[in-house]
C-alpha cells in the first residue's frame, strides 16, 4: 500500500504475534484498570458483582473478537473497521466509523498521560506542583504536571517514529513489567496470613439508604463499562499491514489479549477489596470513605499492595502502573496513527495525515495524536474525563459495524456460524452504547451533559475533516 507523498515508502512488516499481542493487551489494561476497582466496579458492585460483570463482558468481547477474525481474512489491511465498513456500506459509513473509533483511541493517551500526575501525587505529594496553575471543572491544573504529561507523550511520539520494529520491543518488554507486577502482588494476597478471604465480604454492595441499585442494576452498571475496559484489542486490524504473520493466528492474538484483560481487571478488584488499611471494618467503609482520602490510600489497588507487602508491595504495584500508563501511550499511539493514515490514504481526511517517514511510520498523524492529547491535557482531568467516557462510544460503534459487516458477508456466503456470530455482536454492540446514550431509570450509567456537549463538538469536527478531505481527493484525481 503507497502512500500518496512518495511512492518508495510503505508501512514496513516486521512486527511478530508477541508484539501485536504486546500492543493489544498494553491498550486493554491501561491506568484505568489500577483505578476502576476502587472508583467504580467495586463501587457499583462489590467484588462478586465485577466478577459476573467482567466474565459476561469478556464473552461479548470474544464473540466480536470472533466477526474480527473474519473480516480481517477478507481485508488484512491497516485501517481494519473503517476499512469493514466502508467496503461492506459505503463512504460515509466507513468516515462514520472511524471517526468515532478513533475518539476512542485518542481520549485514552491524554488520560494515561495525566495519570502519571496522578501516581506521583499519590506517592510524591506535590514535587510537581510548581509554576502556574489554574482551575478547571474544579480540577487543579499545574505548569509542572502539564510538563510532565505532555512531556512523556512527545517522547513516545518520537520512539513512535522510530519504526514499529522498536515500538514493539518497547510495547513488549513495558507488557512483561506491567503482567509481572500483577502477578506478584496478587500472590502476596493469597500467600499473606494476615489476609483473610472474609475481608471479600459482603460480595455485592450493600443495598441502604445510599445506595439502592439491587443486585442486577450492580451487574450491569460495571458490564455496560465493556467497551471501555476492552477497547484495545480490536487495535490488532490497525497492524495488519505491519504484521509479519498470518492472519489465521490474528484470533488467538485477539482473543488471549481480551482473556488476559478480563482476568486482570477481576483480579486487581479482589486485590483491591481483600487489603483495605486496618482502620475499616470493611471494603465498603472503606470504599465510600475513598474520595475524602488522597495519597496511597486514595487509589484502592496501591493501598492493598501496601498493605500486602509494604513499602516493597507500594513499590512493585507502582512500575507495574507506570508500564501500563505507558503502553496505553505507546498502544493507541500507534493505532490511532495507523486509522488516521488508512483514512487519508482513501481521501477521507486531508492527504497530509497519510505522510510517512523513512522509517515507515505515519508521523503526521501522530502528531495530530500529540496535538489533541496536549490541548486536552491543558484542561485538566476532569473534562479528559469527560472526554474518556465517549471512549465507549466510538468502541461501540467500531464493534457495531464490524459485526454487522461480518453478518452481511456471511448472508451471502452462506456462513451460518458468522451470521449468528455478527448479529449477536451487533445487537450487543448497539445495547451497550444505547445504554450509555439514552437514560434509563435505577441504572445511571448514561453519559452527562458534559460528554454530550463534547461529543457534538467532534462530530461537527469530524464534518469539516471529511468535507475538507473529499475536496482534496476530487483535486487530485
Amino acid at each position: 500500500m503507497q502512500n500518496n507523498n512518495d511512492s518508495n515508502k510503505r508501512l514496513v512488516r516486521s512486527l511478530t504475534p508477541l508484539n501485536v499481542w504486546s500492543l493489544a493487551f498494553g491498550c486493554v489494561i491501561g491506568w484505568s484498570a489500577f483505578v476502576m476497582p476502587g472508583a467504580l466496579f467495586l463501587r457499583n458492585a462489590g467484588p462478586m458483582g465485577t466478577l459476573i460483570a467482567m466474565e459476561l463482558a469478556t464473552m461479548v468481547m470474544l464473540i466480536i473478537s470472533y466477526n474480527y477474525s473474519y473480516m480481517i481474512h477478507k481485508f488484512p489491511m491497516t485501517g481494519g473497521e473503517f476499512i469493514y465498513a466502508k467496503m461492506t456500506f459505503g463512504e460515509h459509513h466507513g468516515f462514520i466509523c472511524a471517526w468515532f473509533l478513533s475518539l476512542s483511541y485518542l481520549s485514552v493517551i491524554p488520560l494515561n498521560a495525566t495519570a502519571l500526575n496522578l501516581i506521583m501525587r499519590s506517592v510524591f505529594g506535590n514535587a510537581f506542583q510548581f509554576g502556574f496553575h489554574y482551575s478547571v471543572a474544579g480540577y487543579d491544573v499545574y505548569f509542572g504536571e502539564m510538563l510532565l504529561a505532555i512531556g512523556a507523550m512527545i517522547f513516545f511520539m518520537y520512539i513512535n517514529s522510530l519504526g514499529v520494529i522498536f515500538t514493539g520491543k518497547i510495547q513488549t518488554y513495558m507488557v512483561m513489567i506491567l503482567l509481572g507486577g500483577i502477578i506478584i502482588m496478587m500472590s502476596g494476597a493469597i500467600l499473606n496470613p494476615n489476609v483473610s478471604s472474609e475481608n471479600l465480604h459482603p460480595m455485592f454492595h450493600p443495598i441502604n439508604s445510599n445506595f439502592s441499585k439491587g443486585i442486577f442494576a450492580q451487574i450491569i452498571a460495571v458490564f455496560v463499562t465493556g467497551p471501555q475496559s476492552f477497547v484495545g484489542f480490536d487495535t490488532v486490524p490497525q497492524l495488519m499491514e505491519e504484521s509479519k504473520f498470518s492472519s489465521d493466528r490474528v484470533k488467538v492474538v485477539m482473543d488471549t489479549s481480551i482473556i488476559c484483560g478480563g482476568f486482570v481487571y477481576i483480579a486487581l478488584t479482589f486485590v483491591a477489596c481483600s487489603a483495605f488499611p486496618l482502620i475499616y471494618s470493611s471494603w465498603p467503609d472503606y470504599i465510600n470513605d475513598m474520595p475524602h482520602l488522597s495519597g496511597v490510600s486514595g487509589i484502592a489497588t496501591l493501598s492493598a499492595s501496601y498493605t500486602i507487602m509494604g513499602k516493597a508491595g507500594l513499590f512493585i504495584i507502582v512500575c507495574s502502573v507506570i508500564a501500563a500508563m505507558l503502553t496505553g501511550i505507546v498502544g493507541f499511539y500507534t493505532a490511532t496513527s495507523r486509522l488516521l493514515f488508512s483514512m487519508a490514504r482513501d481521501g477521507m481526511i486531508p492527504n497530509w495525515f497519510g505522510y510517512i517517514n523513512k522509517n515507515g511510520v505515519p508521523t503526521h498523524a501522530g502528531l495530530f495524536c500529540t496535538v489533541v492529547a496536549s490541548l486536552t491535557c491543558l484542561m485538566g482531568r476532569a473534562v479528559m474525563g469527560w472526554v474518556f467516557d465517549m471512549a465507549s462510544i466510538g468502541a461501540s460503534i467500531g464493534f457495531a459495524y464490524t459485526s454487522i459487516s461480518a453478518a452481511r458477508y456471511a448472508w451471502y456466503e452462506r456462513r451460518t456460524d458468522i451470521l449468528i456470530f455478527g448479529i449477536l455482536g451487533f445487537i450487543l454492540s448497539l445495547g451497550m452504547g444505547t445504554l450509555l446514550l439514552v437514560p434509563v431509570p435505577g441504572l445511571n450509567v448514561s453519559l452527562g451533559n458534559e460528554s454530550y456537549v463534547l461529543l457534538i463538538i467532534w462530530s461537527l469536527l469530524g464534518i469539516l475533516f471529511y468535507r475538507w478531505g473529499r475536496r482534496g481527493a476530487k483535486s487530485r484525481r
